[in-house]
């Protein structure tokens, strides 16, 4: 697995810390120039693991990013999607782990052939450690090792 630095997305810099002040995070922007009109697609988590996002958490954030966004791409002829992670979501990036720390994931790890559960303890630049929650060890996956990544829900 692949880790990018959240900030070297177009305008992620610019964003993150709005949606922050709002209560929320920001786990992904893609900004796709198209024809007549620009495409925004956001992807936003709640700073509170226990939390999940609903449509009003969508539409505040949208209100408050699409005049942002607007301002730095000079038009106001855009389309924007604001969504929540969802419960099915695979993990895209490994510096992903980092805003998901507190919540449950699974990873197959490639050195063993199969999956590793846990709770995201600690995760940096290069590694992610998990907690399992029946024995409390803890183990450490190097994203070079992860195949995939996926939520664990209950």
């Amino acid at each position: 697995m692949e880790y990018i630095s959240l900030n070297s997305f177009q305008h992620y810099s610019d964003c993150a810390p709005l949606v922050s002040d709002l209560g929320y995070i920001l786990v992904e922007l893609k900004i796709i120039p198209a024809k007549t009109t620009v495409k925004i697609s956001a992807v936003i988590a709640s700073k509170d693991v226990s939390k999940d996002i609903g449509v009003d958490d969508c539409s505040k954030v949208h209100r408050a990013l699409l005049s942002r966004l607007e301002e730095l791409l000079g038009t106001d002829d855009t389309y924007m999607e604001v969504t929540s992670p969802g419960m099915d979501r695979n993990i895209k990036n490994a510096a992903e782990f980092e805003i998901f720390k507190g919540r449950e994931v699974r990873v197959w790890d490639k050195t063993v052939s199969d999956w590793i559960g846990g709770v995201i303890t600690a995760a940096d630049s290069n590694s992610v450690s998990l907690e399992n929650q029946e024995t409390k060890e803890t183990t450490t996956v190097s994203f070079d090792n992860i195949a995939k990544a996926k939520f664990i829900h209950i």
